[in-house]
C-alpha cells in the first residue's frame, strides 16, 4: 500500500475522539478488503522490514520514545502480535513488559506508579502487554477488587472512574509533551472466536500452559467487559494518544493493522541518523588515516 492508501486504511480503526464511539460499529471478524491471507502476510513482511530500519533510526537519534499499549480479553492474540510484528526489531532497542496482578509494593502506590517505572527511554520502543488501563477495566468489572488497592474509603466514590479517566488523559498528555509517542491497541475479539481458541488450548498439549480456568470464569462477565472497553476508549481516545480498535478474529489481519500503524507513526517523526559536526568529521578522518596506515604496514 502507498502512504495515502495506508492512511485511509488505518483511519477505519483509529479513534482520536470518543464522541459517538460505539464498540458495536467495529466487527471483530472484518478484514476490510484483504481477502487473501498471503497478501496480508506479504504486506506484514514489508512493514517488518520498514520497522527494523525505523527502529534503528529511533535508537540512533535518541530523541523520541514509542510506547505501545496492548489491551484485550484473553486469547485475543497479544503475545502473538508482539512476536510477529516485532520480529525484525533489534532487541537492544525494545522492551516488552507484561503487567499482571499487582504486587504488595505496587498496591502501596498509586495505580500509575508501576507502569511509570517501566516507561521506555528515549530512543527505545516500550510495549505494555496490559497496562494502567487494567485499573479501569478489571476493577470496573469487579469493583470489589478496589478494596485491595488500599485507597482511603472517602476517595472511592461514584466519580472514581471518571476521575481515573481524567488522570490517564493528563498522564498521557504529560508523556507526549515530553517526547513519548503513544499508540494504544484494543484487539477486538468475538465471544465465539475466544471460545474456539480456548478449546484449542485444551486440545493441543503445547498450548495447555496458556489455559487458565479463571479465563473461562471471566466469560460470564463478557457484556460488562465490552461496556468497560467502550467507556474506556470513549473517555481516553485523543489525537495525542489514539486508540486503534483492531479486528482480532483473524490473527494475520490484526498483526497487519498493528504493524501498519506503528510504521506510519514512526515515519511521521521524520527520524534520521545523527549528522556529525566538523570536529567529529575531522576525528573520523584522522581515525581512518590511522587505520589505513596500520593496514599498509601490515602488508
Amino acid at each position: 500500500m502507498a502512504k495515502t492508501e495506508t492512511a485511509d486504511f488505518l483511519k477505519r480503526f483509529r479513534v482520536e475522539s470518543g464522541r459517538g464511539f460505539r464498540l458495536k460499529d467495529f466487527a471483530p471478524a472484518d478484514t476490510h478488503g484483504f481477502k487473501s491471507k498471503q497478501k496480508a502476510e506479504d504486506r506484514l513482511a514489508h512493514d517488518i522490514e520498514q520497522l527494523s530500519v525505523l527502529q534503528e533510526k529511533l535508537y540512533a537519534q535518541d530523541r523520541w520514545s514509542l510506547l505501545i499499549v496492548l489491551q484485550a480479553l484473553d486469547a485475543a492474540g497479544k503475545d502473538g502480535t508482539i512476536k510477529h510484528v516485532m520480529s525484525g526489531v533489534n532487541p537492544e532497542g525494545c522492551d516488552v513488559v507484561s503487567f499482571k496482578t499487582p504486587t504488595p509494593e505496587e498496591l502501596d502506590h498509586d495505580f500509575l506508579w508501576r507502569t511509570t517505572l517501566r516507561l521506555p527511554e528515549r530512543g527505545r520502543i516500550g510495549i505494555f502487554n496490559r497496562s494502567y488501563y487494567e485499573d479501569v477495566l478489571i476493577l470496573r468489572v469487579h469493583p470489589e477488587l478496589l478494596a485491595s488497592t488500599k485507597l482511603p474509603p472517602p476517595l472511592v466514590t461514584r466519580k472514581i472512574w471518571k476521575e481515573r479517566y481524567e488522570d490517564i488523559n493528563a498522564y498521557e498528555r504529560h508523556l507526549t509533551r515530553n517526547g513519548t509517542v503513544i499508540l494504544k491497541f484494543f484487539l477486538h475479539l468475538s465471544r465465539e472466536e475466544q471460545l474456539k481458541r480456548f478449546l484449542e488450548r485444551l486440545d493441543r498439549p503445547e498450548k495447555n500452559w496458556k489455559f487458565s480456568l479463571a479465563d473461562v470464569h471471566e466469560r460470564a462477565f463478557w457484556k460488562k467487559y465490552q461496556k468497560a472497553f467502550q467507556e474506556t476508549i470513549r473517555s481516553t481516545a485523543t489525537r495525542r494518544a489514539p486508540w486503534y480498535v483492531v479486528p482480532a478474529d483473524h490473527k494475520w489481519f490484526a498483526r497487519l493493522v498493528v504493524a501498519a500503524a506503528i510504521v506510519e507513526t514512526l515515519e511521521g517523526l521524520n527520524l534520521c541518523f545523527p549528522v556529525v559536526d566538523k570536529e567529529k568529521r575531522r576525528e573520523l578522518a584522522a581515525a581512518k588515516e590511522e587505520l589505513l596506515g596500520e593496514s599498509d604496514r601490515a602488508k
